[in-house]
Formats: C-alpha cells, structure tokens, sequence
C-alpha cells in the first residue's frame, strides 16, 4: 500500500509522540494498542492495526523495567510492525507475520533506548551547569532536548521503514516461502500465550484465581458481546469489594474451631474449603 504525503507525516509524528511517551508515560502513545491504533487510523488500517496492537499488548504487559535492567521498546516493535503491516498490504493475513517481526524489533529498540540515555546522561551535567547559574531557561531547553531525543529514537526508525517504501516491503514479505509465514504466524501466537501467561504469573493469587475461571468460562459464550462481559467484570469486582469491607467489620470466630475472619471473604472460603 503506497502512503500520501499527509499519511507519511502523520505516521512519522505518531511514532514521535510514542517514543516521547516511553519515558513520559503520561498518554501511553507508547502503549502498543494505541500505537498501532493510531497508525492505523491515519493509514485507513484500523481494523487490521488494531489486532496487532492488541495483540502486541498482550506480550507488553510482561515486559517491565526492574532495576538496571530495560525491558524491550514495545514502543518500536508496534510503530515499526505496524508500519510493516501496512506498507505490506496483506491486512489481517499479516498480523501473525507482523507479530513475530515485532519481538526483534522491541531488542533492536532496547539499544537504541540505552544509547539515548546514556546521551541523555551526559545532558544532566549541562544542567546541572545552568541549575549552578541559576538559569531556568537552560534547564528547559536541554529538558525539551532531552525529551526529543526520545521521540526521535522512534520517528527516525519509522520514517527509514518509510523510505523503503511499500514496492520493497511487499516484495520482501511476498518472498517469504509458506512455510516460514505459516512458522512466523504460530510463533506469534505463542509468544502472545507467553505474554499472558507472564502476566498471569505475576497476579495470580488464591483470591483471584475464581473470578479468573469465571471469566474464562464467560469469555467462551459466544453470545455475549464485549460490553456485556465488561459489565459482569465490573459487576464481580464490586461485589468483591463489598465483600471484603463487610469481612473486615468485625468478623468472629466460631467456637473453637479456629476458623478466623482474615478481611478477605473469597480467601477465608477457600481456606475453609
């Protein structure tokens, strides 16, 4: 699919405000269902964009930054492969090829990140500088630079993609022989099992392990619409709030059995069980 010049530059300016956002984490532009969202949405691929962004999103929420240690760029591996997606023109028969290509890009991305900040470091002494001269206006103008280098750590890459053009990256994908498409395609998947799986280990509890059935099981009635499963979510998670501020009012124990009222209701239920 062959972009206009609008297009491109709207593309370009999305990729600018999610590598800004992956340090300011104030409108998640960074996110990679609104990343790819967006792109879609100025490139008339919203449908298609769209499931590689929730997709992607799925294997982001396991990545997180502990410590010294930087998570992979989930802002470059959806801008870039959602660029892909679209300069590819192959619609939702690409997500899967998409997604796979996204994981080496978000380890590409992570060494750009830990060249502008290590760049970024060098700027902290210059302010430091302008805070021992007291000058304001310095302290700005390196903090907007500082800012910039990460958008630009993201725009740069997606406008290269950009310039390739979509003659090269159609022809690229359309090379690929069909078994390593069909590989490229069931490895994504996985890597997205992986990703929720991650998560799940990192909530899961004996408290939240029913309602996590419960949803599991809904999700499989094909009847109910998205909005309908929000509304029992919201309707469980109110309930269980009630619940735990009922438990913790003064719970008793019963007799001598030693069965005491912990202030959560839904653990007490499986520890009595």
């Amino acid at each position: 699919m062959q972009l206009n010049a609008i297009q491109i530059i709207l593309v370009v300016l999305v990729s600018f405000l999610a590598g800004m956002e992956g340090i300011l984490d104030e409108f998640h532009f960074h996110q990679p269902v609104i990343a790819c969202t967006l792109i879609g949405l100025v490139t008339g691929n919203l449908l298609p964009c769209l499931i590689l962004g929730g997709s992607l999103q799925m294997i982001a929420l396991g990545w997180a930054n502990i410590g010294a240690a930087v998570a992979p760029d989930a802002a470059l591996a959806a801008v870039a492969s959602a660029i892909i997606l679209v300069l590819g023109g192959k619609g939702q028969a690409g997500v899967g090829s998409a997604i796979a290509i996204a994981v080496p890009l978000a380890v590409a991305g992570l060494l750009l990140t830990i060249l502008v900040r290590t760049l970024a470091t060098g700027i902290v002494h210059i302010m430091d500088k302008a805070a021992e001269e007291g000058s304001f206006r310095k302290i700005d103008f390196w903090q907007y630079v500082s800012i910039c280098m990460q958008g630009l750590r993201i725009a740069i890459p997606a406008a290269l993609i950009l310039a390739i053009g979509a003659g090269p990256v159609k022809a690229l994908l359309d090379a690929m022989p069909t078994w390593l498409t069909d590989g490229l395609s069931i490895g994504g998947g996985m890597v997205v099992a992986v990703g929720y799986a991650m998560v799940i280990n990192m909530m899961a509890s004996r408290e939240v392990w029913p309602f996590f059935a419960i949803g599991f099981v809904l999700a499989t009635v094909t009847e109910l619409t998205l909005i309908g499963l929000g509304a029992i979510g919201i309707s469980m998670a109110l309930i269980y709030l009630k619940l735990s501020k009922s438990g913790g009012n003064g719970g008793s124990s019963n007799g001598g059995g030693g069965n005491s009222n912990t202030g959560d209701p839904v653990g007490d239920i499986i520890d009595n069980y």
